[in-house]
């Protein structure tokens, strides 16, 4: 059930779950708060939990609304970021699906004339659109990471394409780099720091003092972008 509370000011919805459990639990994520609780617990008790924890719910809350979503809706007037650009879904003439940069200024006229072509549904377009990114990725990842194995002075190490839900990017101990495809909706410069990163683990296995001095003599602004991947969800 969905419930209201007011904490530092501000009036919060949360979503409250009755369990089987012994204790009061709290979860913060892209969904908001939600609060799992022992079947007998009245609603005073968890109003004095929320105001204990008020700084820290407030502040979580902030941090997510401040992540930059990169979820995807698979519709005709979606846009798809690629390396912080955005695009999206056109059918050529012919009925065949294409990705085209889009423009704030595109004319009423070719967007009416869009519409009237034959319509898609949500599956063909999430095909075509996944396949596009990883081709994308693919051969976008190849050059940055061919790029910085030479400036580290190390062999080029092959890497796959990863879906994890929570890294950016890993190396194991084989040499392997593992990049998450959803890099390549983002501006390059971040690209970049991920590879940087991950490439200079073929070096430290670490995030020792001479791991990052690694990552900073061929990514200078390793700091700042490192606080940038954080705004992503």
């Amino acid at each position: 059930m969905l419930a209201q509370t007011i904490l530092n000011g501000q009036e919060i919805t949360y979503t409250l779950k009755r369990c089987k459990r012994k204790s009061i639990g709290l979860t913060i994520d892209h969904q908001g708060l939600r609060i799992s609780v022992p079947l007998q617990t009245v609603l005073p008790q968890i109003e004095t939990i929320l105001r204990e924890k008020a700084g820290w719910i407030t502040k979580k809350l902030e941090q997510w609304e401040n992540k930059k979503s990169l979820a995807m809706s698979w519709t005709r007037d979606a846009i798809y970021p690629l390396l912080g650009e955005p695009w999206h879904v056109a059918l050529k003439s012919s009925g065949e699906i294409e990705m085209v940069r889009y423009f704030i200024n595109e004319t009423a006229n070719a967007r009416t004339a869009e519409q009237s072509l034959p319509q898609l549904n949500p599956r063909q377009i999430e095909k075509f659109v996944m396949a596009w990114y990883y081709q994308q990725a693919i051969a976008c990842f190849q050059q940055r990471i061919a790029i910085y194995a030479q400036a580290l002075n190390v062999r080029v190490p092959p890497f796959r394409l990863s879906r994890a839900k929570t890294r950016w990017g890993s190396c194991n101990s084989r040499g392997l780099i593992h990049l998450n495809w959803r890099l390549i909706q983002m501006p390059l410069h971040l690209v970049d720091y991920v590879v940087a990163h991950e490439l200079a683990h073929l070096i430290e296995m670490n995030h020792s003092a001479e791991f990052w001095e690694l990552v900073g003599g061929v990514y200078p602004g390793y700091l700042v972008a490192r606080k940038e991947l954080k705004e992503y969800g």
